[in-house]
């Protein structure tokens, strides 16, 4: 007989994971479903970029193991980005890890500095891997509680009023996910203040930053942000590279050192030809992303079209490549309210309350669904 470790008692298999399982047999069954549901793109990279790991595929290093901190000329890649489009100055030798995607992130980082019993700080609503992640390492979670009414971020009195010893970690995800809500940098340096403070390390999650929004911003801008504040970055969302597996982390040198000695047990660095693409990618003009967001303007039309007709609530300052809305009428949880659309019409998108207890009556739609599926939504709707 088998027995599974103890830590898989404290985590459930990710609700995408179960659900597409679902979906999927129900289209292999014949029944027309359009997923509007899960933030992966359906847009391609660039041509540029696909060129550059087609050409790399021949350099005798494309077969080789690569370091674990990647190759300088991607490192210094990120650090051009940085300043180019945050104004940030990075030192690209050791202030830089490159992750085979900012998952991996929330993971690695977990890994360096949290211990059994440690206290890790979660939004609610918020990604569900920082939960699942310090959970699977014994880390004991507090939620804090984000609300439409303070714009969906934490207010610093809930965090005065809290006991910080032992809380090693605070994870934040601005521009946020589910919720679209923009940087604030007033309130965000609030946030650094009290971190500091309580000498507590702010991550702030930011794969969403030039999606929708016309003022791209990073934490490591903001004053007092050094020594605090670590920055997790992607290129699935801004480059259409969700599948390649890129992304970064950015800040002290004493925290990529740490990361790096989890991460360096884990992989044997990221494929050559990968981040030869990643290399061209970054260094797109801004023609790139305005046609990126002119077609995601066109999506979050329709999409505001489809949340009209259903008679949800929503928020047209919201960023990044998500509607978050609100159920007026009450009469559905979450899941059941989709589970309604998902019968009745034969679309999906996201509960709310999977993110955490404060999604609950809210739903979420993806704008990685192209506007010709998203036109038959409506049709489905208005019939």
């Amino acid at each position: 007989m088998m027995f599974t470790a103890e830590r898989l008692k404290y985590v459930d298999e990710y609700y995408f994971s179960k659900k597409m399982r679902e979906i999927n047999n129900y289209i292999s069954s014949g029944r027309p479903i359009i997923n509007m549901a899960i933030g992966s793109p359906d847009l391609s990279p660039s041509l540029e970029v696909k060129q550059a790991l087609s050409e790399s595929i021949g350099d005798y290093r494309s077969s080789m193991y690569q370091s674990h901190n990647g190759l300088l000329e991607l490192r210094e890649a990120i650090s051009n980005f940085y300043y180019k489009q945050y104004g940030v100055e990075i030192n690209p030798t050791n202030e830089i890890l490159p992750l085979m995607g900012s998952k991996e992130g929330v993971m690695h980082i977990s890994m360096a500095f949290l211990n059994k019993g440690d206290r890790v700080l979660i939004p609610n609503p918020g990604y569900p891997t920082y939960r699942a992640v310090s959970k699977l390492l014994g880390a004991e979670v507090l939620n804090y509680n984000l609300s439409e009414e303070n714009n969906w971020y934490p207010k610093i009195d809930d965090l005065e009023s809290l006991n910080p010893k032992n809380i090693k970690l605070m994870w934040i995800n601005y521009p946020h996910m589910p919720t679209g809500a923009d940087f604030d940098e007033k309130k965000l340096n609030e946030l650094i203040f009290w971190a500091k403070k309580n000498n507590i390390i702010l991550i702030n999650d930011n794969p969403y930053s030039f999606i929708l929004n016309k003022k791209p911003r990073s934490i490591l801008t903001l004053k007092n942000s050094k020594g605090v504040a670590i920055e997790l970055n992607s290129l699935s969302k801004s480059f259409n590279m969700a599948g390649w597996r890129v992304g970064m982390m950015v800040g002290e040198s004493k925290y990529i050192d740490a990361v790096l000695k989890v991460k360096s047990n884990f992989d044997s660095g990221m494929f050559y030809c990968v981040q030869h693409g990643a290399i061209k990618a970054l260094a797109s003009s801004q023609k790139w992303f305005d046609s990126l967001n002119k077609e995601y303007f066109k999506r979050r039309k329709l999409a505001e079209q489809i949340a009209t007709k259903l008679k949800l609530s929503f928020s047209k300052n919201g960023v990044g490549m998500f509607v978050w809305c609100k159920i007026l009428n009450g009469s559905f949880k979450s899941e059941d309210f989709v589970d309604h659309l998902l019968e009745k019409y034969n679309f999906f998108i996201s509960p709310g309350s999977i993110f955490g207890s404060q999604g609950e009556g809210y739903v979420r739609i993806s704008l990685c669904t192209d506007t010709k599926k998203m036109n038959e939504v409506l049709k489905r709707l208005r019939s």
